[in-house]
């Protein structure tokens, strides 16, 4: 029997509370991208420490995500958020008073454990606000938010940086994320379901301990080598870990990562599809700026700005690609912005270093258009299978395997980068020091460079991470390549109404099924 409620009086109030939440970690998703190059210059940080800045808050995200929302579901959803933005703030503060690389690494590690409590619990309350005929418009404004903080993240970030030190990137998090924390307290209700499953300890700890050692090996292996004892030890415990995960959920009763939703065709290659766009998003957004940066010669916040088109091109996409849905189905728009992301990937492989930035500018374009025809309809499509009962287990996971798609995309697109630039630049004539320094980063070639008076290091240097950028691109397409085909050939092409109707029906109380998504 589908419940029914009146209203909350102060929904809308309520909904501006959420939104605020989801602006702070859509902001924080991109800032730091644009900041690294910085970073690298002024704490001496090697690429493999720059991946380690970004995954670091990844990882603990994705493996936080799902406990974290039965946690909400069970303590009480609003004061888990509030505590999520409080964690956040702290994270941040942290960040920008850190003194090092590892305390900037510790703190985006804090600030994961913040935005895997605000991330589910931001979208699980709306069913205690919002009738079915409001909740869509609801989604809508919060998923905004969350976009809107994505261009605004480079720009700000690089103003800040060019006015400020690179601590000032976390410190512009503390206002938001107490407007966020006042926005909730004084305006959202507190709900809960104390019928929810139990936060498996052991299985969180076997998520985030098995993310964790798939990373650090992907990182650490450009520099140790692939047939290195510690990294092949870290690649056999991860996979241990993370068999152990899946034999110990698929025998939960009430599992917290209900894997057999896995089985269910549209949901796999949906989420297959959502997963590998992350991938290569993640990957193009680490290796970007310090081509535009260093390569390039802008500073931070034309790098910002540079990084536009991109953004510019995945928000009209994510737009318009509802209408086309409806119009020629699932199955042909995700392939079809799956082959357009394959397409730029490919047209961004032929940049030189004498391209310039309309040709990059161009293929950014049609890299954020590909992004939004395929990951929308994707998403969209994933939950459209799942029945009612399980739409919380199911986004949950859909979510968490996008974030582990993101954390792989950067570790894995970001050594090959650090491999291919290592090997391709030229130190002949520099000291053993000066050389190992040299190819730790683009960024530190050209500070070794102007300390040298090199001017044929800042070229090689140039070369060679332009190099390594068309590794990482030709990557990216054939990863595109591969989900176009799988989706065009094994895709179900389900009508777009599916999840209409099951919105339709889902109960309005909150429940289980609301958390994590």
């Amino acid at each position: 029997m589908v419940a029914t409620t009146s209203p909350h009086p102060r929904r809308w109030w309520a909904l501006g509370a959420l939104v605020a939440s989801m602006l702070v970690l859509g902001f924080d998703t991109t800032i730091l991208n644009v900041a690294l190059p910085t970073m690298a210059g002024q704490l001496g940080a090697t690429t493999g420490q720059q991946q380690w800045m970004a995954d670091a808050y990844v990882v603990v995200f994705a493996a936080l995500m799902l406990p974290a929302g039965l946690l909400g579901d069970r303590f009480g959803r609003r004061r888990m958020l509030v505590a999520g933005l409080g964690v956040f703030l702290a994270g941040s503060l942290l960040g920008s008073l850190a003194g090092d690389v590892h305390a900037v690494i510790a703190a985006r590690a804090v600030m994961g454990v913040g935005a895997a409590l605000i991330m589910p619990l931001a979208l699980s309350v709306l069913p205690s606000l919002f009738g079915p005929d409001e909740r869509t418009k609801a989604v809508g404004l919060i998923s905004a938010a969350s976009a809107l903080g994505m261009p605004l993240g480079p720009i700000v970030g690089g103003w800040l940086l060019d006015h400020f030190w690179w601590g000032s990137v976390f410190l512009i998090n503390l206002p938001m994320a107490a407007l966020g924390i006042a926005a909730c307290l004084f305006l959202l209700p507190e709900t809960r379901d104390p019928a929810s499953p139990k936060v498996d300890a052991l299985s969180t700890a076997l998520t985030a301990t098995g993310l964790g050692a798939l990373i650090y090996a992907i990182i650490e292996a450009p520099d140790r080598g692939w047939g290195d004892t510690l990294v092949l030890a870290v690649l056999a415990v991860s996979a241990v870990l993370l068999t152990a995960l899946v034999l110990r959920e698929r025998r939960a009763a009430r599992p917290m990562l209900d894997m057999t939703l896995l089985g269910r065709r549209g949901f796999l290659l949906n989420t297959v599809a959502a997963t590998l766009v992350m991938f290569v998003l993640s990957g193009l957004m680490f290796v970007l700026p310090p081509y535009l940066q260093a390569v390039l010669g802008n500073d931070a916040f034309g790098t910002g700005l540079r990084l536009l088109p991109m953004m510019g091109g995945l928000l009209v996409a994510a737009r318009g690609a509802q209408p086309v849905v409806v119009r020629f189905g699932a199955r042909a728009v995700v392939s079809a912005g799956l082959v357009v992301l394959a397409f730029a990937a490919l047209l961004g492989s032929r940049t030189t270093v004498d391209s310039g930035y309309g040709f990059t500018a161009l293929w950014l374009s049609i890299t954020g258009i590909g992004f939004g025809f395929s990951v929308v309809p994707a998403m969209d499509g994933a939950l459209g299978t799942l029945p009612a009962d399980r739409a919380g287990s199911g986004s949950g996971l859909l979510m968490t395997l996008r974030q582990v798609g993101g954390a792989i995309g950067i570790a894995l697109l970001g050594s090959l980068l650090a491999d291919a630039f290592r090997d391709r630049l030229d130190v002949t004539g520099l000291p053993a020091g000066a050389a190992h320094t040299a190819g730790e980063s683009v960024v530190a070639a050209h500070l070794v460079a102007a300390r040298t008076g090199s001017a044929h290091l800042a070229a090689s240097a140039d070369a060679s991470y332009v190099h390594g950028m068309t590794l990482v691109l030709l990557v990216c397409a054939v990863a595109s390549l591969v989900a176009a085909l799988l989706a065009a050939l094994l895709l179900p092409n389900a009508p777009a109404a599916r999840r209409t109707e099951r919105e339709e029906t889902r109960p309005v109380a909150p429940t289980t099924a609301d958390a994590g998504q």
